[in-house]
């Protein structure tokens, strides 16, 4: 997925066209958003600049629940009821961080970024 740099879509006022003053360097290539959905855990692994990595997931079907009292428990994930980020990703049950999720101890809120960290952390709703 390449960009260009500038907005080139428009021409100039003489009605030439316009060009790059120089390309998109490699470290400004944007990727493919990763969506985690339910189903049986699978992560996958990425380099990113500086040669680090990030841990994305493709389904995760447990959430790290903070339930208030200083305790965090491992919780089955039910289904995605909201997510504000995009009405689609609500429809296809794509969990990302602020999406509201139903587990079998009640709804929770995500606090987490599950496609850059691989986990899925939460905060009980009362």
């Amino acid at each position: 997925m390449r960009k260009s740099v500038e907005n080139l879509a428009t021409s100039k006022i003489t009605g030439g066209r316009r060009k790059p003053a120089r390309i998109r360097r490699k470290y400004e290539i944007d990727r493919y958003p990763n969506e985690s959905v339910t189903g049986a855990q699978i992560t996958i692994t990425r380099r990113v600049r500086g040669n680090n990595k990030k841990t994305a997931l493709k389904t995760i079907d447990f959430v790290n629940l903070a339930t208030g009292d200083s305790k965090v428990k491992k919780i089955k994930i039910l289904k995605v009821l909201e997510n504000a980020t995009n009405n689609d990703y609500q429809r296809r049950g794509i969990i990302t961080k602020g999406a509201i999720l139903e587990t079998d101890a009640g709804k929770c809120r995500v606090v987490s970024k599950p496609g850059q960290t691989g986990i899925v952390n939460a905060v009980l709703i009362k």
